[in-house]
């Protein structure tokens, strides 16, 4: 018998510790309740306070949640809890007297019912999701393409089950090495199906013999015509590696200023471009210059990095990255992202991740 429990704990927990199951159900009690916190009106609750303010915060989750079921599935679940709360009636009919106890059971025979619905809607979506994303790993480089006296590594990690960061490497006809990293505003699918689109449209422009700042331009005027009229823009940084020289052409379109840490230890940060891709059709772009020597490093992030939060949404920042890269020194690309990343995770713990996370890392050898 003993056995058999053992065994049914460890197929439900996975083998998890104790702790680390309550610190995952505090992460995602925490990110459940920001998810309908959003849509309760806070504005009245600032007058507020005592009993008052829990009911009305009460309220305001009930209807949030409520909102988000069919309206069938609502009346099921008022029923459930009328019968949870209400387990017992005594009534008269025809002079005698009716009690209808037990009805707390029914209450929670609707409520798994109702699990058991969102539960096959979930797995449905959570297969198209799984497709999705198999779709996006084949659109993504699943290695850096050989480079002489370049070594380059990147990773990824989605929010959800798709990103909508795009990252990406590859030789241009000049026989120049194109390094680009995007993030599209927003998450999962919308985002994905647009970063699908400007990778698409990158590497068919990137064919074409023109120089970095007229791709780029060439680049946002087809991203116009796909961001609803700027709602969904992208930002993004891309540059241009000459063969043997080092000399790095690039353009930041309203992206997190990429570090430069040179083997001798000074930083820089490459700002030059413009505002992000999908904002003005007519805009032209910028770029900055750059030598890479050898030994100098190029980290280029997304802002999920930097602004991934602790459980008390202490953000990670950029400070902390900074402080990793003298440890960078003399690791290798795919050593340094890994180190990057678990910097991150250290800091943030188990708290669920709310952006998605990306970093390419150049290393001139």
């Amino acid at each position: 018998m003993v056995r058999k429990l053992e065994v049914f704990w460890r197929r439900i927990s996975e083998g998890i510790a104790i702790q680390d199951l309550w610190a995952q159900f505090r992460a995602d009690a925490r990110s459940g309740y920001q998810f309908y916190y959003k849509e309760v009106d806070s504005q009245p609750l600032e007058k507020e306070s005592g009993w008052h303010r829990f009911w009305r915060i009460a309220r305001g989750l009930f209807w949030a949640m409520m909102t988000k079921l069919s309206p069938g599935r609502r009346v099921l679940l008022l029923i459930a809890l009328v019968l949870l709360v209400f387990p017992e009636f005594r009534f008269l009919w025809g002079g005698n007297e009716i009690n209808t106890a037990g009805l707390n059971f029914w209450g929670g025979v609707l409520l798994l019912m109702l699990l058991a619905l969102e539960l096959s809607d979930r797995v449905t979506m959570k297969r198209d999701l799984e497709i999705a994303r198999e779709i996006q790993s084949w659109l993504m480089p699943s290695q850096a393409p050989s480079f002489p006296g370049v070594d380059i590594a990147f990773a990824t990690r989605p929010a959800n089950t798709v990103a909508g960061d795009y990252y990406d490497a590859f030789l241009r006809p000049n026989g120049r090495l194109l390094v680009a990293v995007a993030d599209v505003a927003g998450k999962s699918v919308p985002a994905a199906l647009l970063t699908a689109t400007l990778q698409a449209s990158l590497r068919t422009l990137a064919a074409l013999d023109c120089e970095l700042p007229e791709l780029v331009a060439r680049v946002n005027r087809y991203a116009c015509e796909q961001s609803l009229q700027g709602r969904r823009f992208t930002t993004a940084f891309l540059a241009e590696l000459e063969p043997g020289t080092g000399f790095l052409t690039y353009v930041n379109a309203g992206h997190n200023w990429p570090v430069l840490r040179h083997a001798a230890g000074t930083i820089e940060r490459l700002e030059a471009g413009g505002l992000p891709l999908g904002i003005n059709q007519a805009l032209p772009y910028g770029s900055g210059t750059t030598t890479m020597a050898g030994g100098d490093l190029l980290l280029i992030f997304t802002d999920g990095l930097v602004e991934a939060e602790d459980d008390k949404a202490n953000e990670y920042g950029e400070e902390r990255m900074m402080q990793v890269l003298p440890s960078l020194a003399t690791a290798s690309a795919a050593e340094a992202v890994k180190n990057v990343i678990a910097s991150v995770d250290k800091f943030v713990g188990p708290t669920r991740q709310h952006d998605d996370i990306t970093c390419l890392v150049l290393r001139m050898t």
